[in-house]
């Protein structure tokens, strides 16, 4: 196995290098993680993730997540975690909100691989 360094990213940097919205770009790996980052602007799908839990740190903007029973609002600096099983709606409804995601390698964003935007290397 051949030995790595330590790794620096510049998330700011990466973010500036795409425009796609709700598309998942894989800026890091750690032990079996992808860190993700995706620019947001409407609403995504109702869904959920019957296999792992999902983290939500919003790097730029103000972010709703959508619950059957409730909406939750989350700022520049927050952190969501939406428990595995539980339906949700992520929705960025005043104007556009960047986040960074770590989820479980080839983690489908709707909990369903036939109708995910598959993540893919920055």
């Amino acid at each position: 196995m051949a030995e790595r360094g330590p790794v620096k990213i510049d998330l700011h940097a990466k973010l500036d290098s795409f425009t796609e919205r709700w598309a998942p770009k894989i800026v890091a790996r750690y032990n079996d993680n992808e860190v993700r980052l995706v620019r947001t602007e409407g609403e995504w799908v109702w869904h959920k993730h019957d296999e792992t839990d999902e983290l939500f740190l919003i790097l730029d903007g103000e972010f709703d997540m959508d619950f059957r029973d409730r909406t939750m609002t989350v700022r520049t600096g927050e952190l969501l975690i939406v428990p595995r099983g539980t339906e949700h709606r992520p929705a960025a409804r005043r104007g556009e909100v960047k986040l960074l995601l770590i989820d479980p390698d080839g983690t489908p964003n709707t909990g369903d691989v036939a109708t995910a935007t598959r993540a893919v290397e920055l």
